[in-house]
């Protein structure tokens, strides 16, 4: 990307936690000419260390304040989930531009608020699903145009992950679905796992619509509201069923994957390694690996050149129609203590949920509901939500 004349002012938002993979980020992109960081904002002071490269930099506990003093182009929000459409308002209002982490709110009302608040600024919301960013989601949806494994059957997503009691004691609003009377919704399907529904619905042509209902199942292992053992199946408009089943509480750690499946052969990407291979019935497979656009960097041409946002807030309507699911369904239902191994550490209690590795993969091909593959700790039944 070509740096523009002067650099574009950027305030950061939540400076701990994820924020320091923007500042990150931000440093790269100050080096290249691109942004200029002039303000931090968080709740708690930051430590100078954390600015290292970045130059002197102000701080304030108020993001109104800041943005007064700093004029800062463009706002990155990383804060707790239900504090985002507040925080959204405050930058367009003070006419910044926005990059907005994922999930962009915690209801789909508050996101039909945001979507009403940026239409009327004229600004620019850009959300942060970084898969989304990928040129390889493009790539899948060339395949398919191109008819290379035939009519799509379904679209399976899964991920296995490990997360210790430390990660959700980490914040007040992890793990929780209202915190002090709010909607938070902070689940595996909802948070760490949105990539793989936003990308999914990206593949199917339904990220900004879906079609009927919502079928969920959310359980949880650790001691928390939330989910952080969960499958959802929907539809892309023309029908299409898309799943996604995700763990938390896996006994190995793997990249997350998407597996399309076709009358002659499947597709299987791998969205956090920008990866795609292409199994066709008779033919050895073929793996291409593929390019990814920086959000913040398609933010910042878009400001300066007017080029295309990758993920305006539009593109994100079928994953917040999977939230609100997940907002309004039955609290998860608790994985009985037998069905897991429990350990112990100095990273905090690890909870594996047993032979939930191969359950994930297995709803993933065949597009399935847990409770439809013999998990023994799902229901027989399914909530939907419509």
């Amino acid at each position: 990307m070509t740096p523009a004349a002067e650099p574009v002012p950027v305030v950061l938002v939540g400076v701990h936690g994820h924020g320091r993979s923007h500042l990150r980020n931000l440093r790269r992109l100050s080096e290249a000419g691109l942004v200029r960081l002039v303000g931090v904002c968080d709740s708690r002071p930051v430590p100078d260390s954390a600015l290292d490269g970045l130059g002197p930099v102000p701080y304030s506990p108020d993001l109104s304040d800041l943005l007064k003093t700093t004029g800062a182009a463009i706002t990155i929000l990383v804060t707790p989930i239900h504090t985002h459409l507040p925080l959204a308002r405050t930058a367009l209002d003070h006419g910044s531009h926005l990059l907005l982490e994922k999930p962009p709110t915690a209801t789909l009302a508050e996101f039909d608020e945001l979507c009403a608040a940026v239409a009327a600024s004229g600004l620019a919301c850009q959300i942060g699903f970084q898969s989304l960013g990928s040129s390889a989601v493009a790539a899948v949806r060339a395949l398919l145009a191109d008819g290379a494994i035939g009519a799509v059957r379904g679209i399976g997503g899964a991920g296995t992950w490990i997360r210790t009691s430390a990660y959700y004691a980490r914040a007040a609003w992890a793990g929780r679905r209202r915190l002090d009377g709010r909607d938070v919704v902070d689940g595996a399907l909802t948070n760490p796992f949105a990539h793989a529904i936003a990308t999914a619905l990206a593949v199917a042509g339904a990220d900004r619509e879906v079609s009927g209902p919502v079928e969920l199942e959310l359980f949880h292992a650790h001691d928390i509201e939330s989910d952080d053992t969960s499958c959802v199946r929907l539809h892309s408009p023309d029908g299409t069923p898309i799943s996604v089943a995700v763990t938390l509480c896996a006994a190995e750690h793997r990249p997350p994957h998407l597996v399309v499946h076709g009358e002659t052969g499947r597709i299987v990407f791998e969205y956090t390694l920008d990866r795609v291979t292409l199994h066709r019935d008779g033919a050895a497979p073929v793996t291409t690996e593929h390019s990814r656009t920086d959000l913040l960097e398609n933010l910042v041409a878009h400001v300066v050149r007017g080029e295309p946002l990758l993920v305006p807030p539009a593109a994100t309507r079928g994953f917040m129609t999977v939230l609100e699911a997940v907002r309004r369904a039955p609290d998860p239902a608790p994985i009985p203590e037998s069905a897991q191994q429990v350990s112990v550490d100095a990273e905090g209690t690890r909870r594996v949920v047993s032979g939930v590795d191969g359950l994930v993969h297995r709803s993933a091909e065949r597009v399935a509901l847990f409770s439809e593959i013999g998990v023994p700790w799902a229901p027989p039944t399914t909530v939907v939500a419509s």
